[in-house]
């Protein structure tokens, strides 16, 4: 492993025992007696290093086994086997050290006490990490100021949106200055504009204090505006482990080419353009291609030789699309 690599895993296994029964009363009866269960891999044999300060996403379906992982990194869940090091620690040891150091922020939990307001829970959080209260002031003062929460901490947690508490939650989970976070879908079920608000903070926390991150998300948009570098997880394997931009290198062999006409209004431009690409979208104006990537540039060139073109512009095909030829290629026998 790299010295110097902030987060360090190497060969980890995940396998819970998962309970099996047949159907009908009979079956529920000798299942009293001997219980059946089954081996789930939920993680297979992964490895991976994080150096200081990189913001990695980690993508895959639901189950592939990104919660898991995390869980294991913040020291929630015992491995089945497997290194693991998280700032030179065994996060399951769960020692002091390694506890003031990270934090882990998932989406669909509430850590903070639901009746009280956050500034409340901001005590309670101050005195388990003994955090000294000049410190403690000044972060927390600092956090409402960047998450905009000032007319919020006062009311009691239950009374708050889903985009207010989230965004309480994670004030709270940074009040001690983690230096590692493990943000397990920190978006979701938020608006578009609290979502942005969000990965802005994410952005300058990291900035501003240096953390690590390792982030899942299912939106592509927290990937493409906080995160350089991917791990791509699938069935608890890794499929892909690099550069953002090279993913589309490697898996996406096709471009994008959107065509507006000048005289779209007197014939169907799906048609006309059908003739140069499969056509993937249609808004009744811009008509979008798609089209072999080696062939991108020959039919740029045909249609504007051969076309009035309004406008025309050439793109990477979205993010999205190219994760899903990681999953399909490992679909394949």
């Amino acid at each position: 492993m790299t010295e110097g690599s902030v987060v360090r895993v190497a060969g980890l296994i995940k396998v819970f025992e998962v309970p099996v029964r047949e159907p009908g009363l009979r079956a529920a009866f000798r299942s009293l007696a001997r219980r059946k269960t089954r081996e789930v891999r939920a993680v297979d044999d992964i490895g991976f290093e994080i150096r200081p300060g990189e913001v990695v996403g980690f993508l895959g379906p639901n189950g592939a086994g990104k919660t898991t992982t995390l869980k294991m990194l913040a020291g929630l869940i015992h491995p089945t086997t497997g290194d693991v090091s998280v700032l030179g620690h065994e996060p399951w040891r769960r020692e002091r050290d390694f506890l003031r150091r990270i934090t882990l922020v998932m989406g669909n939990r509430n850590q903070l006490q639901w009746d009280l307001p956050a500034l409340d829970s901001y005590e309670l959080h101050r005195a388990v990490y003994r955090i000294p209260r000049p410190e403690f002031t000044a972060t927390r003062d600092e956090l409402i100021e960047l998450l905009d929460l000032g007319a919020i901490v006062d009311k009691p947690v239950r009374n708050l949106s889903l985009g207010e508490r989230m965004k309480v939650e994670i004030a709270g989970a940074l009040l001690h200055r983690p230096a590692v976070l493990f943000l397990d879908e920190p978006t979701i079920g938020l608006d578009v504009t609290m979502q942005k608000r969000i990965r802005s903070f994410v952005a300058t926390y990291t900035e501003r204090f240096g953390a690590t991150v390792l982030l899942t998300s299912h939106y592509m948009a927290d990937v493409e505006a906080l995160c350089r570098r991917i791990i791509v997880i699938h069935h608890g394997h890794i499929l892909f482990d690099g550069q953002l931009s090279a993913l589309g290198e490697r898996f996406a062999a096709y471009k994008t080419i959107e065509v507006r006409l000048e005289d779209a209004g007197l014939r169907d431009p799906a048609t006309v353009l059908a003739a140069y690409g499969d056509v993937v979208g249609d808004d009744g104006g811009a008509v979008t291609l798609r089209v072999a990537k080696r062939d991108a540039p020959a039919v740029t060139a045909r249609i504007l030789s051969d076309l009035d073109v309004a406008d025309l512009s050439i793109e990477d095909p979205p993010i999205e699309d190219v994760i899903e030829l990681v999953f399909a290629e490992a679909r394949q026998p």
